[in-house]
């Protein structure tokens, strides 16, 4: 089993690739992909913040 460091370096490398292909799809106008990987951010945007993550400097999409 991951111990908490190995979930959060997880989690933050997800949470910064998602993002960056959210802002590829909008940019691209492909709004279904968008909504799709907004579900994925989201849950990752929730468990970094029960972690303890100061999201601050790592979202770049702020929804």
């Amino acid at each position: 089993m991951a111990n908490s460091s190995d979930t959060i370096k997880d989690a933050i490398n997800e949470f910064s690739s998602v993002q960056k292909i959210m802002k590829s799809a909008k940019e691209e106008n492909a709004q279904k992909t968008y909504e799709l990987l907004k579900d994925r951010y989201i849950e990752l945007k929730v468990l970094l913040q029960t972690l303890g993550v100061n999201l601050s400097e790592l979202d770049r999409i702020k929804e």
